[in-house]
């Protein structure tokens, strides 16, 4: 094991504050960037590539001993970073986020407080966290770091209601000892990885059904992470209202507002929104799972969770050897070359003054209003009752497009809506 270098910076770094969380303005800038960008790209990466099970497949009973021979196989001599970032980039994603360390413990980068990283455990010995945040900061690409809360292989990580038949010795659970580790690795993070604007936390989940409710001491560990790097937002993938000391709300699977999955429908907060979802079925790699979402459809998605105001954080499960999924990569290019033609209706936008319609959604940036008809049952688009205009046009073309009053109600009347994946009437507000 290596020598706990770090541990006395980490306990110095943190400290108990009875004071409410007010953020930095360093943090309040990254705030308004992140709700910006409205389009990232996740990407789950581990040593549970290999088994091509996605990645959960170390709760599904078996021993993190064995399991964890795995990563003397883990050598993905393709991965480039440069090719990665480049074909993100070309997608249009203003940021990634990757899993740091997720659930089976696995630590993606060199970190002093394991030798069950990519370094130490692996015959790759490269620094894969390290590669990708240099060539995210020479492309422009914000960078985003998951980290799991829970750990399916420490003993003494607390027991929660996952991971149970891992082989952890319960009795050795020491909250003090896992909650060091965790600060002494994000101070690593913070640290040796450059400028890391979220750290976007997992698990707190795994103690949600306790008959005691269990302290994460969430605090410090947020003031932890914004005494290290002020810029850095937090958010936690909990599914509730934001804690204290969050800087994004986070919704998994489901748009703000919605709850078909079972993990949201929490009260929308005034912090800055994202959702997270799927480009196929799984977030780790799954061989089996070629059942992808097409273009059309992730589209779709991007416009209605701007028009929510929100961000798109759209996942990728990279292979054992590196590359990301053929298919993965068809999708990227589709929607980059959507968003080079209607980017400007999405990014830097507000979401829609009014609710989804069932013909699509709005932007909203100034005086401008990017009506987005996504499923028309007519060639008259009526805006709610609340919208005034004194224009309206092609956004691509510049062409006019008439429109008329019925009631209270503005009627939109194209002479075609061309087929296609998302027709875009631009308006001028009045009021």
């Amino acid at each position: 094991m290596k020598k706990l270098m770090l541990s006395f910076l980490a306990i110095l770094s943190v400290s108990i504050s009875s004071f409410a969380y007010v953020p930095t303005a360093e943090n309040l800038k990254s705030r308004e960037d992140f709700a910006n960008d409205r389009f990232g790209i996740f990407l789950h990466w581990g040593i549970y590539s290999l088994f091509g099970q996605g990645e959960w497949y170390l709760n599904y009973g078996l021993n993190a001993d064995e399991y964890s021979k795995a990563a003397k196989a883990f050598y993905p001599i393709d991965f480039n970073a440069e090719e990665w970032v480049k074909a993100i980039k070309d997608a249009g994603a203003k940021y990634i986020c990757i899993t740091s360390r997720h659930h089976d413990g696995f630590s993606m980068f060199d970190t002093a407080y394991s030798d069950y990283d990519i370094v130490d455990a692996t015959p790759f010995k490269r620094d894969i966290l390290k590669e990708l945040a240099e060539e995210c900061e020479k492309q422009g690409i914000a960078l985003h770091f998951y980290y799991s809360h829970l750990d399916w292989t420490r003993d003494d990580y607390p027991q929660g209601r996952t991971g149970h038949d891992t082989g952890r010795d319960a009795s050795k659970a020491d909250w003090d000892s896992y909650y060091s580790f965790m600060n002494n690795q994000l101070t690593e993070l913070l640290t040796n990885y450059g400028p890391i604007r979220a750290i976007w936390f997992d698990g707190w989940w795994d103690h949600d059904q306790d008959a005691t409710p269990f302290n994460w001491h969430l605090p410090e560990q947020y003031e932890l992470i914004h005494n290290l790097q002020p810029g850095c937002l937090v958010g936690n993938n909990h599914h509730q209202v934001p804690f204290e000391g969050e800087d994004i709300q986070i919704f998994e699977r489901d748009l703000p507002g919605e709850n078909h999955y079972g993990l949201s429908g929490q009260d929308i907060s005034t912090l800055p929104l994202e959702t997270c979802n799927t480009m196929n079925g799984m977030w780790g790699y799954k061989i089996k799972d070629q059942d992808y979402k097409d273009t059309p459809t992730l589209i779709n998605q991007l416009v209605k969770t701007a028009g929510l105001g929100a961000n798109l954080l759209l996942n990728i499960g990279p292979q054992p050897n590196g590359e990301l999924p053929a298919t993965a990569l068809s999708r990227l290019k589709d929607m980059g070359e959507w968003l080079n033609v209607y980017g400007e209706t999405i990014y830097g936008t507000q979401g829609s003054p009014f609710p989804a319609q069932t013909w699509g959604t709005s932007t909203r940036k100034g005086d401008r209003l990017f009506v987005h008809v996504l499923t028309p049952e007519s060639n008259a688009i009526v805006l709610p009752d609340n919208v005034k205009i004194s224009d309206a046009k092609e956004f691509v073309s510049g062409k006019k497009i008439k429109f008329t009053k019925a009631g209270d109600h503005i009627v939109l009347l194209p002479e075609t809506i061309p087929e296609g994946i998302d027709y875009v009437i631009e308006c001028k507000i009045v009021g």
